[in-house]
C-alpha cells in the first residue's frame, strides 16, 4: 500500500525521506494507516471473526457470560483461544512509534469492538543501528517518559511490574518477546528492535512504516516467514512507504545467501486468473479452480458415489482452499470469492463427510493408509472454524424469533455440519434445539444444559465401563484446564478397575476406555465450564 508519492527526478531515498518526514508524521497520513491496519488485520493474520464473537468483551466464553448476567462475577482477564497469527509495525522513529500508538488508543477508545493487545517497544539505537540494544538510558526524556506510560498499560493488560530502568526493561524486553510467540499480543509496535534475531512461527505479518535497505530489509521481512503449518506457508509485508526498488536491490545483492528465504508472491491477478510459470506451464487461477469444480460436483447432486470420484472432490476442494487461504492475504480478494458463502460452506460439509467416512474405513480394516492418495487439509479447516458461542448467539437470535427464523435454524445447522469441532457437540446442539422453546435466558439454559448432559454422559460412562468416578473426574478436570487431550498408562490405570496382564483383551479395553474418554472431551470441551475450573 503506498501512502505518499514522490517527483520521479528526485533520486536520493535517504534525503527525499528526511525531507518528507514531517508529512509521513502527519497526524492525518498516521490516522489513515492505524485505521487501514485495524480494517485489514483479521484478513491479514487469518483471524477469524465468528471465533473472536465474545473476545473484546473479556467475558469470552459462555460459562462467564453467564455468570457476569448473574452478578456473580465482575469483568476479568481470561485466557483467549485466539486462531491465527499476529504481527510487527516496524517505523521510522520512537516519534512516530508514540504517534501510532497514541492514535490506536484513540480509536479503540471510540471504537471498543476494534480493539486489539497492543504494546510498544523502542530503545536507544545510534542513526544506523538496526539491532537489540536493551538500553534505555540514552532516551530523552520524552522518550523514556512516554515508554515508561506504554509498559504501565502493558502492566495493566498482563498484572506486572515492568518500567525502563535497566533490569526491568530487559524482563520487559523479554516478556514481550514469550507473548508475542504465545499469540498473547496482537501488535507489536517497534521502531529497530525486533527486526532482527527475533523467531516466532506465530508471527506472519510485518507493517512496514520506515526506511528499510539491503541486509537490514531481509532481515525484518524474513520475521514473517518461519513456516508453521499449512494456513501459513507465507509472511506478509504491507509496505506503506514505496520499497520496491530496495527489494529488487537487497535481493539481487544477496540472492545466494540472505536472500534464499524471500521468495515474492506473484499478483492477486495472476492468482486469479492464471499464469504461465518458468517452466512454460500453465497453471490454472482460482476461478478456473472454482469452475471447473463446480461443474463437476454441483451441490445438486447430493452424496459423491464411488471411490475415485470421492479422492478427486477431496483433492480439487484441497487445493481450492489451499487458494483460498493465498488469496485472502489480497485486498481485492474480499466480494470476488465466486462461490457464495452457503454454498462454501455445503462443499465443506461434504470434504468433512468424506473426511469421517474414509476415518471409519480405515479404522475398521476396510482401506489401507490413504496419506499417498489423499490429503485432507484439515488446519485450513479449523483456521474457518467457528466457535460454541457464535453458535449460542445464534440460537438467542432464534428464540428471539419465537423460533419462527427456520432460515435461521437452517444457518446453524448448516454452520455445525461444517465446523470439523463442533460437529463433535452436534447431539448437545441438537438436544438444546428441542427444548428451546420453553427457556427463558439462552445462554444461562445452554450452561445448565450443558452441565446436566454432561453429568449424565459421565454416569453412563462410570456405569458401563466400571470406571472409579472419583479418580475419573480429577483425570477430566486436568485435561479440561490444558485444553488437550493426552494420557499416559498411569493415567487410565488409576481410573479403570485392575486388569489381570494376562488378560488378552487389555490393550483393546484400555483404548477403548481412552476413546471414550477422548469423545466425551471433544463433545464438551469448549461448551461450557462443566468443572467449574479456569481453563
Amino acid at each position: 500500500m503506498r501512502t505518499m508519492y514522490a517527483k520521479d527526478d528526485i533520486q536520493d531515498e535517504r534525503v527525499r525521506d528526511i525531507d518528507r518526514e514531517g508529512a509521513y508524521n502527519a497526524e492525518q497520513r498516521i490516522s489513515n494507516v492505524a485505521n487501514y491496519i485495524l480494517d485489514h488485520f483479521d484478513q491479514k493474520t487469518y483471524r477469524n471473526d465468528r471465533t473472536k464473537a465474545y473476545e473484546h468483551k473479556i467475558l469470552n466464553n459462555v460459562h462467564e457470560i453467564v455468570r457476569a448476567k448473574q452478578g456473580s462475577i465482575k469483568e476479568e482477564a481470561t485466557k483467549l483461544e485466539i486462531t491465527g497469527f499476529n504481527s510487527i509495525l516496524a517505523v521510522a522513529s520512537t516519534k512516530m512509534a508514540r504517534a501510532y500508538y497514541n492514535e490506536f488508543k484513540r480509536i479503540f477508545e471510540l471504537h471498543p469492538e476494534k480493539s486489539l493487545r497492543i504494546t510498544v517497544i523502542y530503545s536507544y539505537s545510534n542513526e544506523e543501528g538496526d539491532e537489540n540494544q536493551e538500553d534505555t538510558s540514552k532516551l530523552s526524556e520524552e522518550e523514556r517518559n512516554f515508554l515508561a506510560s506504554a509498559i504501565s498499560d502493558y502492566n495493566q493488560i498482563f498484572n506486572m511490574n515492568y518500567d525502563t530502568s535497566s533490569e526491568k526493561f530487559q524482563n520487559y524486553y523479554k516478556d514481550v518477546s514469550l507473548r508475542m510467540k504465545n499469540k498473547e499480543l496482537d501488535l507489536l509496535i517497534v521502531v529497530n528492535m525486533f527486526l532482527t534475531g527475533f523467531d516466532a512461527t506465530t508471527l506472519n505479518t510485518l507493517w512496514v512504516d520506515k526506511y528499510l535497505k539491503m541486509h537490514g530489509l531481509l532481515q525484518a521481512f524474513s520475521r514473517t516467514n518461519r513456516i508453521l503449518n499449512s494456513v501459513k506457508t507465507f509472511g506478509n509485508i504491507i509496505c506503506f512507504r514505496n520499497l520496491q526498488q530496495n527489494v529488487d536491490d537487497a535481493i539481487a545483492l544477496f540472492s545466494n545467501n540472505e536472500a534464499n528465504g524471500i521468495i515474492l508472491m506473484r499478483t492477486f491477478q495472476e492468482y486469479y486468473n492464471g499464469y504461465t510459470n518458468d517452466d512454460g506451464q500453465e497453471v490454472p487461477g482460482y476461478a478456473d479452480m472454482i469452475e471447473e469444480f463446480t461443474n463437476k460436483f454441483p451441490l445438486s447432486d447430493g452424496q459423491i458415489i464411488g471411490e475415485q470420484n470421492q479422492k478427486e472432490f477431496i483433492n480439487m476442494f484441497g487445493a481450492i482452499l489451499r487458494m483460498r487461504n493465498l488469496l485472502r492475504a489480497f485486498d481485492d480478494f474480499e466480494g470476488n470469492e465466486i462461490i457464495s458463502a452457503r454454498d462454501f460452506q455445503d462443499y465443506q460439509s461434504k470434504y468433512l463427510d468424506l473426511r469421517d467416512e474414509w476415518k471409519r474405513r480405515q479404522e475398521s480394516g476396510e482401506i489401507t493408509d490413504i496419506s499417498d492418495d489423499v490429503v485432507f487439509e484439515l488446519e485450513l479447516i479449523k483456521q474457518i472454524e467457528i466457535n460454541i458461542d457464535y453458535i449460542v448467539e445464534l440460537l438467542e437470535k432464534y428464540h428471539a424469533s419465537h423460533c419462527e427464523d427456520k432460515e435461521l435454524l437452517i444457518t446453524i445447522r448448516k454452520a455445525v455440519d461444517s465446523s470439523l469441532d463442533l460437529r463433535s457437540k452436534k447431539q448437545l446442539i441438537e438436544s438444546f434445539i428441542a427444548k428451546i422453546n420453553n427457556v427463558h435466558d439462552v445462554f444461562s439454559a445452554w450452561f445448565t444444559h450443558v452441565k446436566q448432559q454432561s453429568e449424565i454422559d459421565l454416569a453412563k460412562m462410570f456405569t458401563e465401563n466400571d470406571l472409579k468416578p472419583e479418580e475419573t473426574r480429577k483425570f477430566l478436570e486436568n485435561v479440561f484446564r490444558e485444553g488437550e487431550f493426552r494420557t499416559f498408562g498411569s493415567d487410565i490405570n488409576n481410573i479403570m478397575p485392575p486388569l489381570s496382564r494376562w488378560d488378552t483383551n487389555r490393550a483393546s479395553k484400555i483404548q477403548a476406555i481412552i476413546d471414550k474418554l477422548k469423545a466425551f472431551f471433544d463433545k464438551y470441551f469448549g461448551a461450557g465450564n462443566i468443572f467449574r475450573i479456569s481453563h
